[in-house]
C-alpha cells in the first residue's frame, strides 16, 4: 500500500489572500465595493449626523445643548458611532476607487487614494469631538465648544476631498469604462466642497452651500458603479 502525502493544497489560501489585496481586485469587484461603501456611508450619514446628532444641538444655546444630550444620551452615542464607522468606510472607498483607476494612471489614482485616506483621518479626529463633548456635559460651554470644532474642522477638511473629488473626476474623464458626464459632475463637486471649505476657514458667518452641487455627482455615480460598474469586463 503505497504512502500518499495528505498535505492540503495551498490554493484556497491564496485565493482568500487574492480576494482581501485590493491591488488584485477587477474593475467591477472595486465598482461594486466603493458602491456599496457609498451607499452605506449615505445612510449612515443621514442616520447618524444628521438624524441623530444635529437635532440635540441648539447653535449659540450651551445649556440647552447639554440638557438636549443628556436626555438622549443614546442616540447621540448612536450617531457619533454612525459617523466613525463612515471614516473607516472611507478608506475602503479610497482603496477600491484605486483598484477602479489604477489602469487609467496608477501614480494619479495612488495620489487620490492617500488623499482620502488623510481626508478620513482629519474626519475622524473632527468625530473625536463629539465623543469628546459627551464627555463634558457638565460644562456646557465646552461641550458646545467641542461640537462646533467637529463641525469646523469636517468642513474645513471637505476642502481636501473635493481636490480628491476633481482627481477622481479627471480620472473618470480619462477612462474608457465610465461615461465622461459623471467625471464632469464630479469635478463640479469636488470644485463646491473646495469653495465651502474656503468660505468656512475665511469668512466669518459663510454658510457652505456649494457642497450640495455633490448630491448630483455623487448619487449618480453610486447608481453607475452598483448597476454598470459592477458588470465591467475590462483588465
Amino acid at each position: 500500500m503505497s504512502n500518499l502525502a495528505t498535505t492540503p493544497t495551498a490554493a484556497p489560501v491564496s485565493h482568500q489572500r487574492s480576494s482581501l489585496d485590493f491591488r488584485t481586485w477587477s474593475p467591477a469587484t472595486a465598482s461594486l465595493v466603493s458602491g456599496l461603501g457609498l451607499l452605506a456611508m449615505v445612510v449612515l450619514m443621514t442616520a447618524g449626523y444628521f438624524g441623530g446628532v444635529v437635532p440635540l444641538i441648539t447653535p449659540g444655546d450651551a445649556a440647552k445643548t447639554s440638557a438636549d444630550i443628556s436626555q438622549s444620551g443614546m442616540v447621540y452615542q448612536a450617531g457619533v458611532l454612525a459617523i466613525f464607522l463612515v471614516t473607516l468606510i472611507d478608506v475602503l472607498a479610497a482603496v477600491a476607487w484605486f483598484a477602479l483607476f489604477k489602469n487609467v494612471n496608477r501614480k494619479l489614482s495612488a495620489v487620490a487614494a492617500w488623499m482620502r485616506i488623510t481626508f478620513a483621518a482629519l474626519f475622524t479626529v473632527a468625530t473625536g469631538h463629539l465623543a469628546y463633548a459627551y464627555t463634558l456635559l457638565d460644562q456646557p460651554e465646552l461641550a458646545l465648544h467641542a461640537i462646533e470644532s467637529f463641525r469646523t474642522i469636517w468642513l474645513v477638511s471637505l476642502g481636501l476631498f473635493g481636490l480628491y473629488l476633481i482627481l477622481i473626476g479627471y480620472l473618470e474623464f480619462r477612462s474608457t469604462f465610465v461615461p465622461k458626464v459623471f467625471g464632469v459632475l464630479l469635478v463640479i463637486s469636488g470644485t463646491g466642497y473646495i469653495i465651502d471649505a474656503i468660505g468656512v476657514a475665511f469668512v466669518n458667518g459663510f454658510t457652505p452651500m456649494y457642497g450640495l452641487f455633490a448630491i448630483i455627482g455623487e448619487t449618480a455615480g453610486i447608481f453607475w458603479l452598483l448597476i454598470k460598474g459592477r458588470k465591467l469586463t475590462i483588465r
